[in-house]
């Protein structure tokens, strides 16, 4: 195993948003980076933007991911020397399998050190109603079983974060909300959820990722199963009414139908297809009731800090959910 300040980090689905926010945020501080000599980011869009801002501003070193090899695939994170692997699902119609690939590799590759990001709400989706979500389990499954495997080195020191659902993707409602002042979601109006910031969910993971101890990450972190939410249960009325008092204007909750949300995602470019699934299945757990939870108590421990309240979120966002209005009456003074 690798000293513990020269790790070598694999990030996988590295063109996303968790995952460019994580090589990212790991190499932007010192706490964090002094325990990384090396992150080599796998990804299946090897030309988008974030990619190559990565390699080009933040020295990331990126392999393109093929899947369907497996043979090729153990030998790709062999020759990386990676001892960590941040394995992350793509937004993609086939993330179960590429998944179940990328966890074999792992495996055959003996990789010691695996923190596989999951989804909150993964355990009490239903096949029939949400079979993204509850595929998730199957996959926490097979990482798990590493660890009864003495075959390979990975399983060691595992970790699994079940990050929620991240108050980012309530941008993907902003024309809405500039427009006719107005935060459309299919949510129903009697169940609450409780959305995080993207910035939370990735410092838990950079911390897990960095942090070290003599059986690979820190004893603090291995063997951990996280599950993270925002701080505040919120209902669609009160969600609306956060970002009002966030942005000084007046915004309204509108419930919708998924059908009408579906639209809303497909409208907007940043959202994949197997992101728009993934949000429609979520939403359809809040309407059932199996969000009303939060469970901040390992951000807690983790990083000694409280996570981003609902106003707070808005507040950093507020030209981008500001309705039109507001926006011109701010440019005219």
């Amino acid at each position: 195993m690798s000293s513990s300040n020269s790790r070598n980090l694999i990030i996988t689905s590295i063109e996303s948003l968790t995952g460019s926010q994580i090589a990212k945020t790991i190499l932007a501080s010192r706490s964090f980076s002094k325990t990384i000599n090396q992150i080599t980011g796998l990804t299946l869009t090897p030309d988008a933007d974030t990619v190559n801002e990565l390699v080009n501003e933040h020295g990331v070193n990126i392999i393109e991911h093929k899947p369907g090899d497996l043979e090729t695939m153990v030998n790709t994170l062999t020759e990386t020397g990676a001892d960590t692997i941040c394995l992350l699902p793509p937004n993609h119609k086939d993330a179960f399998d590429i998944t179940t690939e990328l966890i074999e590799a792992t495996k055959k590759a003996n990789i010691p050190n695996v923190c596989f990001i999951s989804s909150a709400g993964c355990d009490l989706a239903e096949r029939d109603s949400q079979p993204l979500l509850r595929s998730v389990i199957d996959l926490e499954t097979t990482v798990m079983q590493t660890k009864g495997d003495a075959s390979t080195e990975t399983g060691h020191s595992p970790v699994i974060i079940r990050r929620g659902f991240y108050a980012e993707h309530l941008l993907s409602y902003s024309k809405q909300a500039q427009e006719a002042g107005k935060l459309p979601l299919p949510i129903g109006t009697s169940h609450k959820f409780a959305p995080m910031a993207l910035s939370d969910a990735v410092e838990v993971i950079a911390h897990v990722l960095t942090g070290t101890g003599k059986h690979g990450f820190s004893d603090k972190h291995r063997g951990q199963l996280m599950v993270l939410t925002g701080p505040q249960l919120t209902a669609g009325s009160e969600l609306a009414s956060a970002a009002s008092q966030a942005l000084g204007e007046e915004l309204e909750f509108e419930d919708i139908s998924p059908d009408e949300a579906k639209n809303v995602l497909k409208d907007d470019a940043g959202s994949s297809d197997g992101e728009i699934a993934y949000l429609l299945e979520y939403f359809s757990l809040v309407r059932e009731g199996k969000t009303n939870y939060i469970s901040t108590t390992a951000f807690h421990d983790v990083t000694g800090k409280h996570p981003v309240e609902p106003t707070g979120f808005f507040k950093n966002y507020a030209e981008e959910m500001r309705p039109e209005k507001a926006n011109k009456k701010r440019k005219t003074q």
